[in-house]
């Protein structure tokens, strides 16, 4: 399962709005073929490793990332095609949410005879597959906060200047967040200090959908764009409707404050320089005023701390064990 796992991961950036499997056949004689899912149109990883497998699919063992799909789209159903090339276990991660088949695929190979293990690795592969799994949960893409910030929690000094406070490692990885990302949003205000582009410049990989919160010129470096004028809610039903798996937030303190007050946050990346603003006066991560107390403080859980250059990513989850479905109606 870990190397479906790794052959996932390579699908990434390919797969989407498709979820982003990998699988493993394993044949009788202990043979390896492997398989990652396809651009969409192109074979889910199940049947691509079945390709390669050949006749040795026979008898075998398949591990895949995700439940196998037993509905027909652009392609037939994988779990058809697992039956048919006579294999004789499945071991999946996690169940599919998606409405066409949320344990469907599981049925329809134990109805054939099949021996089916369900839940191995189960918390790295929905790990992986968080954005796809929140999507076909709640309708809503997954909200990717980023914000670089010095280490006293300064993200501009005073006149506003805030290019570069990280070194080039981390920002070369805001550009794999946003290949990894469907859709980006920043406010008006950031298009008119900065001008950004908002691109994949710096990686391989697809450029963002671009939306402004507000209007922006029509010849800034954004265009074009969604400018958005409703509500953030609006926004991410509208977005999900539209197949945005993920969405990456980079906007400035009001933008930030405003998604992270709704509760419509998933995940906090925040990149850390080695930099002290030393005053009170430079903006901070959120706008607004601080929690009155140390009870009144949103506390989470870090997920990881990795290393960028001189500067930390620290990736921070909601604490909450509120179901993800509940947080739709916040």
């Amino acid at each position: 399962m870990r190397i479906a796992l790794d052959c996932a991961r390579a699908a990434r950036l390919i797969s989407r709005p498709n979820p982003w499997v990998g699988a493993v056949i394993v044949s009788a004689d202990g043979h390896q073929f492997t398989g990652s899912t396809q651009a969409p149109g192109g074979a889910h990883a199940e049947v691509v490793a079945l390709a390669a497998a050949g006749d040795a699919a026979a008898g075998s063992t398949l591990y895949c990332t995700l439940e196998p799909c037993s509905h027909t789209g652009r392609t037939g159903p994988c779990a058809q095609a697992i039956i048919d090339a006579g294999v004789r276990r499945v071991v999946i991660g996690v169940e599919d949410p998606d409405t066409r088949v949320r344990g469907a695929g599981i049925a329809l190979l134990r109805a054939a005879g099949i021996e089916v293990a369900v839940g191995v690795c189960h918390d790295d592969v929905t790990a992986q597959l968080a954005p796809y799994l929140h999507h076909r949960r709640t309708g809503r893409p997954w909200v990717v906060l980023k914000m670089a910030t010095t280490l006293d929690g300064r993200i501009a000094a005073v006149d506003g200047s805030s290019q570069w406070i990280t070194g080039a490692d981390a920002r070369r990885r805001v550009h794999e967040m946003r290949a990894e990302s469907d859709a980006i949003c920043v406010g008006a205000g950031t298009v008119r200090a900065d001008n950004p582009s908002l691109t994949t410049r710096e990686v391989d990989g697809p450029s963002p959908r671009r939306v402004v919160l507000g209007a922006v010129d029509p010849e800034a470096r954004v265009q074009p764009c969604l400018e958005w004028r409703d509500s953030l809610e609006a926004l991410l039903d509208h977005l999900g409707k539209e197949d945005v798996i993920q969405l990456l937030v980079e906007g400035g303190p009001h933008v930030a404050r405003s998604f992270h007050d709704r509760g419509l946050i998933d995940q906090y990346v925040f990149h850390v320089a080695p930099a002290l603003s030393g005053g009170s006066n430079a903006p901070s991560v959120f706008a607004g005023d601080a929690a009155a107390s140390i009870g009144d403080m949103w506390r989470g859980h870090i997920e990881s701390v990795t290393r960028l250059g001189d500067d930390l990513e620290v990736v921070l989850a909601r604490n909450s064990l509120q179901p993800i479905d509940a947080r739709r109606n916040n």
